[in-house]
């Protein structure tokens, strides 16, 4: 994939913004051009967020989607939201453990990953979105592994990066689902 046009949608808590942040710089650190850009409604918690990523090998001109080429849901109200923002051809991306239901579209491919019921079984629930991103990083190549686990190392604060390894599972596990 050339340019990966994604919006990253759920609710806040759900590792949204942060999920899209770490691909961002995943892209940066393989020479990329990037974009993020978040959004979140004043809940916070609980409230919609979502984020627009760009990763080009070409300058992004604007860092605001009108439609995209991929889209990664968590929840239903997202799903319903922006599944007509997706480009014929595109990707979408779902959480079944959270979105019972399917795009309505069939000019799209289409994958449904537990990944909050896969969290679950790994004893922590904010590893849904590493999960979701592994299966994002399965389906369209735009970064590597390893350029993930160094923009882990990048992003993380010090105190976390004991986590990075049961991270790395996650994201494996999203990949081969």
């Amino acid at each position: 994939m050339k340019q990966l046009e994604l919006i990253i949608a759920g609710f806040g808590g759900q590792g949204i913004l942060s999920a899209g942040r770490l691909l961002a710089y995943a892209g940066m650190l393989e020479g990329k051009y990037v974009s993020w850009l978040p959004s979140y409604g004043p809940e916070m918690r609980g409230g919609t967020a979502n984020c627009s990523v760009v990763i080009s090998d070409e300058p992004v001109g604007s860092p605001i989607l009108d439609t995209a080429n991929v889209l990664v849901v968590m929840n239903g109200p997202s799903l319903e939201k922006f599944e007509k923002v997706v480009e014929p051809d595109g990707l979408i991306i779902s959480d079944s453990s959270l979105v019972e239901a399917k795009p309505k579209r069939t000019d799209i491919d289409f994958s449904g990953v537990p990944a909050t019921q896969i969290a679950s079984d790994m004893g922590n629930l904010t590893y849904a979105n590493i999960i979701i991103l592994g299966k994002l990083l399965a389906k369209t190549g735009i970064v590597s592994r390893e350029s993930f686990e160094t923009a882990l190392k990048k992003v993380l604060p010090a105190k976390k990066h004991h986590m990075i390894p049961e991270e790395m599972k996650a994201l494996n596990l999203g990949h081969d689902y």
